[in-house]
């Protein structure tokens, strides 16, 4: 459709600069509730200016700053966010979406960020690589290792979202990205992308981003993989169809591009056989399966699209969603007060609904709840009447007397549909949840641990996750059809294959693992951890030294202290520990890992520390823990140990005076025999 309106045009922010696309193919935006035109969308943007400006000025300003200082970055993008929410919240309005509806959206987006800033300072180095496991020894002296090491894709994150979450869906994306290193490029779909464009101004108006870590590109966008090659990644939400496409492309098959795709969803929800109806528990099921019916209209790649009970419970079900339905929603325009459930996002939206309804109709289901006719809605002023020009639907549940009908598990109406089918034991409720051929999430509602057990195991190869849900989780949970930033979203099959969220694992998207190999010496100086047979310093005590004069390979050799049985005895008495292999000299010499009686675990480890310990005052501030422990040669009485500590990572805190040492700890014997390993964390101040 074209227009000459004076409606405000989408822009683009590239290289800094906000834009509106050209007027040709220009798109009207109208408001979901009401039809009033609230936008337009023109052609295509200068894709090529983008992808240059991230790999040259993105990659530079990203690059020189580390996980932590990104991290922060983060933190503080979501306050900014949080600041301006009731103004989203207007413009996610005029998409259709409720007050709840916004908050899965952008408070749901702004929980992203806030999730990727905590684990990007917990869980990652304040470096700009990860090391990832154990060195590899690769010779019998220890001279020549292995070691991975994850690195930044040196190009641009392409980032294509669908129009159900113009918030979430760019966030979800872009937070993992940006912790990697790596800048993005926001392709929104055009239906809903003034509600990108304004997240995106709060964003950029905040002038925390790095330049060039950011971009957004509205309009058409053909062609972009043909700017792309092997530095660069595209994560992609949208249809099935849409995604074999990307994968056939040259730039995927040829020139290396890493694709992630995100796509349809045939999710189900399983009734175990012990949930009797109006139990708590089939209550809490019957509630999940409204929820993901009516919450964004249905329009959710993680809703609830085949609800698969026992035959003996359809019937059952189907009154009980009928009267949840009856008794909870209330459809209108979403500024109405008391309007739980608002308009598809777009006209055409509904008529593509209405359309996959109708094949659901043509091969076998039968409507019992709702109607494919203009509802009766909620207006903004109060009033309730036919509706105008809105993409109102009315939810809609199918029945399928055929559980197998093949279009149930072939098609999805992206709308407020589901359709309820029976099984008749575990085996064939497993059965029918897979032939979804890959979903990105399946709850389980049962209470019975082996039904549990059964129903998990037989539909996880099939589903990125899994809920179970039960009453006594009813209302803590996440819910079936809300990701969370910790946990995988992503589903084989169907679904796309790959993972959008998950972690530390999404960051890894956007970075490349590499096994380096050379000598001890070159594996520090590469990974910026201290690996045994590099150089060590053991002039001053490291515990005398700040971070700023602390270095990798500062290094204490103790000298050596006998263990007594005295010791044993005392530490034995005085900690309650008896165990016999500490007491008793015949049974301690009848196990076969003991030459008779031995010296505590702990009671080494205590030794250790009071032979590396200074215990003057100084930098080191705590002992926060340690990790990896390890023993290997048991320490009879008589014996001598010693402990060699050498400062192995170094991570400041970006916002703290003070940061991390990771020490690595190794007691060995008189006889230079490796008794223990393991590795001391403190905290250390940067100065003094």
């Amino acid at each position: 459709m074209t227009t000459t309106t004076t409606a405000p045009p989408v822009s683009s922010w590239i290289a800094g600069q906000w834009a509106a696309a050209p007027v040709d193919d220009e798109v009207e935006l109208r408001d979901a509730a009401t039809g009033i035109l609230v936008a337009t969308a023109g052609g295509a943007p200068d894709l090529a200016a983008a992808v240059d400006y991230a790999r040259t000025v993105g990659q530079a300003s990203l690059g020189e700053l580390p996980f932590h200082r990104r991290a922060l970055i983060l933190k503080a993008l979501a306050q900014a966010l949080t600041a301006a929410k009731d103004e989203l919240y207007a413009v996610s309005a005029r998409t259709g979406a409720t007050p709840r509806d916004s908050m899965i959206d952008i408070d749901g987006g702004i929980g992203v960020l806030f999730t990727y800033a905590s684990k990007g300072r917990r869980e990652l180095p304040n470096a700009t690589t990860i090391v990832d496991g154990a060195p590899e020894s690769l010779s019998r002296d220890g001279s020549f290792g292995g070691q991975h090491l994850w690195s930044r894709l040196p190009g641009v994150a392409f980032q294509v979202n669908a129009f159900n979450f113009p918030v979430w869906g760019m966030l979800e994306k872009f937070a993992p990205a940006f912790l990697a290193g790596v800048p993005s490029i926001v392709k929104p779909a055009t239906p809903t992308s003034y509600l990108t464009e304004a997240a995106v101004r709060v964003m950029a108006d905040s002038r925390l981003l790095p330049e060039g870590s950011l971009q957004l590109v509205v309009g058409q966008a053909h062609g972009f993989l043909d700017l792309l090659d092997a530095r660069d990644a595209v994560g992609f939400t949208g249809s099935a169809s849409t995604g074999r496409i990307l994968r056939r492309d040259d730039a995927v098959t040829m020139r290396g591009v890493t694709l992630t795709t995100e796509a349809d969803s045939l999710n189900a929800a399983i009734l175990g056989p012990d949930v009797e109806p109006g139990s708590p528990d089939f209550e809490a099921f019957v509630a999940s399966v409204v929820t993901e019916m009516t919450a964004k209209a249905g329009q959710k790649c993680t809703a609830i699209r085949r609800v698969i009970v026992p035959d003996d419970r359809v019937d059952a079900v189907i009154d009980a969603v009928r009267a949840r339905l009856e008794a909870k929603v209330v459809l209108g325009d979403p500024r109405a007060e008391g309007v739980t459930m608002g308009p598809l996002a777009s006209l055409e939206q509904r008529r593509e609904v209405r359309e996959r309804v109708a094949e659901l109709l043509a091969g076998g289901g039968e409507m019992v709840v709702g109607s494919l006719e203009s509802p009766e809605v909620r207006r903004a002023d109060g009033t309730t009447g036919p509706e105008d020009a809105g993409a109102f639907l009315r939810p809609i549940l199918l029945r399928f007397a055929d559980a197998d009908a093949p279009v149930v598990h072939a098609l999805e109406a992206f709308g407020p549909v589901a359709s309820v089918i029976g099984y008749s034991d575990l085996v064939d409720a497993v059965r029918l949840a897979n032939r979804g051929d890959g979903s990105l999430v399946a709850t389980v509602c049962s209470t019975d641990p082996d039904t549990v057990a059964a129903l998990v195991a037989g539909i996880s190869p099939f589903h990125g996750r899994v809920l179970v849900l039960d009453a006594s989780v009813a209302r803590t949970s996440t819910g079936h059809g809300s990701p969370v930033p910790h946990l995988v979203h992503g589903g084989p099959g169907r679904a796309g294959g790959g993972t959008e969220l998950g972690g530390i694992r999404s960051v890894l998207h956007y970075m490349r693992r590499t096994a380096l190999q050379g000598s001890p010496e070159v594996l520090t100086r590469l990974t910026g951890q201290w690996r045994a047979g590099a150089a060590a310093d053991t002039g001053i005590h490291p515990f005398r030294k700040s971070l700023a004069t602390l270095r990798v390979g500062d290094q204490l050799a103790s000298d050596l202290r006998e263990v007594t049985l005295d010791d044993i005895e005392h530490f034995a008495e005085f900690t309650g520990d008896t165990f016999y292999a500490h007491m008793d000299e015949e049974a301690a010499a009848a196990n076969p890992f003991f030459p008779g009686r031995v010296a505590h675990g702990y009671l080494l480890l205590s030794f250790a520390a009071g032979l590396f310990v200074d215990p003057a005052p100084g930098p080191v501030l705590a002992n926060y823990g340690l990790e990896n422990l390890r023993f290997v040669t048991p320490v009879s009485p008589g014996d001598r140990v010693r402990v060699t500590l050498t400062a192995k990572q170094i991570s400041p805190r970006e916002s703290e005076d003070y940061g991390e040492v990771r020490w690595d700890a190794v007691i060995r014997n008189q006889d230079d025999e490796i008794v223990a390993t393991y590795d001391v964390l403190t905290l250390v101040a940067k100065e003094g």
